[in-house]
């Protein structure tokens, strides 16, 4: 019976002494840290160069090599004394302090590779996930460019810890305690006359460290909301190092992904998150060169934002990597929104339209809508601008002779692009075919209200109201409605809407020349006149010539055939390619019917 005491005293005696040796040997390393605050006399000597490092990976062999010791989820002192001390707390200040240089890489390390290699639940504790959000605020600081690499690695740990508990998330974002006042049953009370912290520690300079199971009242603030996982996660994206941009993006993924609970969409939905991804689409855009060509644009290839810095397109152009960076994240975030929570998609859409479309680019629409572009102010009918407000345009309406002329003839002449224009390579179709029919047309539209009395110059513009709103009458908005779907409707329908147009545009009352025939008219927002019409439908044409593969070829052939030159055989797209050829005869029709009804004075 006493033999089998013994041997029973002897076993427990070898199972206990290396728990003893393995907390005498952590806390051993961890006064060798804290000492050296005490004894260090050189400030400048890099933290690398220092034992700290070393003492730090031996801290955590020590915590990995205890938990496989003892049973599943039971913590071993080691890791008891992390939490009681406040180890995380006091290194998360050092680092923080970056003393000695470097010791912030060094602490976003140790914090990654504890976080990943210890298998017990520690970010429900107070004593780690408040030190883990202070280490997250870092990543703003201006230092923060230097270990972007060990940034990102302690944030991709975060989201896996996420991953396995998605319990987490809240927790993360907003420092919320899982455990609240059940830690102090959990954890023993540090031993008696440590009060928590280490001597050395505080003499040290180190802030004084509680009990781990203080209550929530008694704990300090949690950090803002706005600085946590998301808000590092989005400034990594911004990395001008392609790796860890990278991998920020497919972990703010990751988060956006797991967040398919309302409640948890929502808290992403009140996160930085949408404020500051759309932010940073607006810096980009504000990258782009305002002088870039759009030819350039157009031969960029679709841009990914797996690839960046690699866009595609032959050759290089000024801007061109701007561009590539903002289509990047905008294809980014596209997908973000695909992957996300309804809720979370919504919030990451709105936040870009107001930031983007409604913060810069209609601005923008705007001031140009005014100063160059007369033709799009009926795009922005509720934007506030009064006709009074517009400044004047050089050569505005009502300008007769030569000068005005010629403009206007080459308003129309120039309207339609010139990959859409097929005229010049058949014989024949020339505008100035169109001149002689177009003066029978207008001498004849002449004789006809001769006898009706009409003016023969355009009322003063100080005597209309600018104030009274605007209405083209039931007749022109039909047929303008009709104009604007000229690339859709039937071919037939075409000619009919175009004829009785081009026979309005030849009738000499000024009113009517005007509104039908004159580019520079000025127009009150939510007005249209038969130019801004056109210019709306040329805007269309070049989105959808992208969109069809040789497209000039076929226009060709499709020309060709309405001209009985070739055999009329079935196209795709063929009501577009008809309404093109359509479109560029009319041009040159009203072009032509300008051009007679206000003859030049002298030679052109």
């Amino acid at each position: 019976m006493l033999s089998r005491l013994g041997a029973l005293l002897q076993q427990a005696v070898e199972t206990r002494e290396p728990s003893v040796d393995l907390l005498e040997a952590f806390t051993e390393h961890w006064k060798g840290i804290t000492g050296y605050y005490l004894e260090a006399t050189d400030e400048s000597t890099p933290a690398k160069e220092t034992d700290i490092p070393w003492r730090l990976k031996q801290m955590l062999d020590i915590l990995v090599y205890e938990e496989k010791q003892r049973p599943a989820g039971e913590a071993g002192p080691c890791l008891e004394y992390l939490l009681q001390h406040k180890v995380l707390e006091t290194l998360s200040t050092l680092g923080k302090a970056e003393y000695p240089p470097g010791m912030r890489q060094q602490v976003l390390l140790f914090f990654s590779r504890v976080l990943g290699q210890v298998q017990h639940p520690l970010l429900h504790y107070l004593n780690v996930h408040r030190p883990v959000q202070k280490l997250l605020q870092l990543g703003s600081d201006a230092l923060g460019s230097s270990t972007e690499k060990e940034e990102v690695q302690f944030a991709a740990v975060l989201c896996a810890k996420i991953k396995q508990d998605p319990a987490l998330l809240p927790h993360i974002l907003e420092g919320k305690s899982l455990l609240n006042g059940k830690r102090a049953a959990e954890l023993p009370a540090c031993p008696e006359g440590e009060g928590g912290e280490h001597p050395q520690g505080a003499a040290a300079g180190i802030p004084p460290a509680g009990k781990a199971g203080s209550s929530p009242d008694t704990e300090p603030s949690s950090p803002r909301r706005d600085d946590n996982l998301i808000t590092a996660l989005v400034g990594l994206c911004k990395s001008q190092k392609s790796r860890v941009a990278l991998k920020a993006r497919e972990n703010l993924l990751l988060l956006v992904g797991l967040a398919q609970e309302p409640a948890a969409a929502r808290l992403l939905q009140r996160s930085a998150l949408c404020q500051r991804a759309a932010e940073h689409l607006c810096e980009l855009y504000g990258a782009v060169p305002a002088a870039a060509d759009p030819a350039d644009i157009l031969a960029l290839d679709r841009a990914s934002w797996r690839s960046q810095g690699e866009a595609g397109g032959d050759g290089a152009f000024p801007g061109k990597e701007s561009l590539a960076a903002f289509f990047s994240w905008l294809d980014y975030l596209d997908e973000l929104a695909r992957d996300a929570h309804p809720i979370v998609a919504d919030a990451v859409a709105e936040a870009v339209c107001e930031k983007l479309f409604r913060g810069i680019l209609q601005p923008q629409l705007l001031q140009m809508e005014l100063e160059e572009d007369p033709y799009f102010t009926d795009g922005f009918p509720d934007c506030g601008l009064q006709p009074s407000e517009k400044p004047p345009l050089a050569g505005a309406s009502r300008s007769v002779g030569q000068g005005h002329t010629n403009e206007v003839v080459s308003s129309f002449l120039c309207l339609v692009p010139e990959e859409a224009k097929t005229s010049s390579c058949v014989e024949e179709a020339g505008y100035d075919t169109y001149v002689h029919d177009a003066l029978g047309m207008v001498q004849a539209c002449r004789a006809t209200a001769a006898p009706w009395g009409w003016p023969p110059a355009p009322r003063p513009l100080d005597a209309c109201r600018p104030e009274a709103a605007f209405y083209e009458g039931h007749f022109l908005e039909v047929l303008f409605a009709r104009m604007a779907r000229i690339l859709d409707q039937p071919y037939s329908l075409n000619l009919q809407v175009t004829s009785v147009l081009s026979r309005l545009a030849a009738f000499p009352h000024p009113h009517l020349h005007e509104y039908l025939l004159d580019p520079y008219l000025n127009l009150a927002p939510g007005c249209r006149s038969l130019f801004s019409v056109l210019v709306r439908v040329i805007g269309d044409l070049m989105q959808r010539i992208q969109r069809v593969p040789q497209f000039r070829a076929k226009l060709l052939l499709v020309r060709r055939q309405l001209m009985g030159l070739v055999p009329g055989e079935q196209i795709e797209h063929a009501t577009l390619f008809k309404g093109v050829v359509v479109l560029e005869e009319f041009c040159k029709e009203l072009a032509a019917i300008a051009l007679v009804k206000v003859p030049p004075e002298g030679p052109a």
